[in-house]
């Protein structure tokens, strides 16, 4: 197998010692279920994915790019009655982050991008607390929403639905058990308009919205359209990784006009 420099698991002490880079990304996944037909690692299978697939299109346009290994568990507070969802509270996230990020800024690297893969992790408020205590720059973006999934998809369900049934269907076959065993994937709604409607918010009880865990219904998925729209989230990505790469973290931002041409 060719060597992969971009992927630190991959990657030796020689290669690392030289290659001086800019930008670390950290995948961050979940272990939960996920219909009948979808594994419980697939946020870490597709998370892991395109963060390698945008690393290699960063790197061979000459961004120096890392992609660390993925950490395969998450925030499953509400899934906690549902055997094996694995649940990392957010203090214990937001400390193996604080104690990752630590260690990556005393060994010079200067941009950290959280990939995240899983729609229960939210590092915002992480990252606000923890910026000013480094000089290590932090930012996230979740992968599956670096490009809008209505442009490729009938089905816009939020788990194990048409979207994450293609891409893995495109990424990992093997994975993926006949559609025809698959649950519908149908939700029940909030009794409350306003949390209905999204503009106010609480944490789904799972088993009381599911009752086969997926939310979206899956039966139109296919390879063709995991591929084309892992194809574009990619090239995003990649695309923001080179302009990462390239920027002084001291100076982001653009200057404001002074005036107008008279």
């Amino acid at each position: 197998m060719p060597v992969r420099p971009y992927l630190l698991a991959e990657t030796t002490w020689k290669t690392v010692r030289e290659a001086r880079y800019e930008v670390a990304v950290l995948p961050w996944g979940a272990t939960e279920a996920h219909n009948y037909h979808l594994p419980y690692g697939t946020d870490n299978v597709a998370c892991d994915y395109i963060a390698a697939a945008a690393a290699q299109v960063a790197s061979e346009a000459g961004a120096r790019v890392v992609v660390l290994p993925l950490i395969p568990v998450g925030v499953q507070t509400g899934q906690l009655d549902i055997p094996f969802c694995l649940n990392l509270n957010p203090s214990t996230q937001a400390a193996v982050l604080a104690d990752l990020a630590r260690s990556l800024e005393g060994q010079g690297i200067r941009k950290l991008v959280i990939l995240n893969g899983h729609g229960g992790n939210d590092f915002r408020a992480m990252i606000r607390e923890l910026q000013p205590r480094l000089k290590l720059f932090l930012c996230v973006t979740n992968w599956y929403q670096i490009v809008s999934a209505a442009d490729y998809f009938e089905d816009l369900g939020d788990h194990a639905g048409e979207m994450e049934t293609s891409v893995l269907l495109h990424i990992a076959p093997a994975l993926v058990r006949p559609l025809s065993e698959a649950g519908e994937g149908k939700a029940r709604r909030f009794r409350i308009p306003a949390l209905r409607e999204g503009w106010a918010w609480a944490p789904r009880r799972w088993t009381q919205v599911t009752t086969d865990t997926g939310v979206g219904d899956p039966r139109a998925a296919s390879r063709e359209k995991g591929e084309r729209y892992a194809s574009a989230v990619v090239a995003r990505l990649s695309r923001f990784l080179i302009d990462l790469a390239a920027a002084d973290p001291d100076d982001l931002y653009e200057q404001v006009p002074t005036g107008h041409p008279g």
